[in-house]
């Protein structure tokens, strides 16, 4: 089942469970991933005081989905650079791959406030609130980054399911009917959501 969609800033549409950090591309040799974490664990260690070597470092440890090592990575980057903005998005979306959604949402917040109008850390907001069942926080959110990027199908196709859990089935039809010309793949799994509440 795929209750709405995650977006990833590398610009890769997945379905959710996870949320992708940015700048991170899929490695497909275990056995490379564990030579760049050797690599990465190196330049920390010749560069203590390197918030960057330190975020290289996390995005490493996230990609082998070992969320711990890299949240502690993110916070060591933080800890040298406080204003290193993207290190509280990076542990947004570790919280949201460790299911801890209410943790994410106050790194995604913390992030937000150095970019108030980005439309991506807005949809993550949304995808945790989602998480969380609070739907009316969530269409907030995803309304927020449709108005700052109108052509964002993945937000109006999550609000779209976000109105649909509220009994808001005409903005949700609205919503179909605009997806049906930008995007057929959004437009058709939204359509099998329309069919579970009819049953429901």
């Amino acid at each position: 089942m795929k209750p709405y969609l995650s977006h990833s800033k590398t610009g890769i549409q997945r379905p959710l469970v996870s949320v992708l950090l940015a700048g991170l591309t899929l490695l497909t040799s275990c056995n490379r991933s564990s030579n760049d974490l050797k690599t990465l664990q190196q330049q920390v260690w010749k560069n203590p005081k390197d918030a960057g070597a330190y975020m290289l470092l996390g995005n490493g440890y996230a990609r082998s989905e070992r969320y711990s090592e890299a949240a502690d990575a993110y916070k060591s980057a933080l800890a040298i650079n406080p204003k290193l903005e993207e290190a509280n998005h990076a542990l947004g979306a570790v919280a949201f791959n460790q299911k801890n959604y209410a943790e994410s949402l106050k790194y995604f917040q913390k992030h937000l406030e150095y970019a108030p109008k980005d439309s991506l850390t807005l949809y993550d907001i949304g995808n945790a609130y989602m998480q969380l069942k609070q739907f009316d926080k969530a269409a907030e959110s995803y309304s927020a980054a449709i108005d700052n990027s109108e052509s964002f199908t993945e937000a109006h196709y999550n609000l779209a399911i976000c109105y649909l859990n509220t009994g808001q089935r005409a903005e949700a039809q609205t919503i179909y009917e605009w997806l049906l010309k930008k995007n057929n793949y959004l437009a058709v799994s939204l359509q099998k959501h329309f069919t579970k509440e009819k049953r429901r």
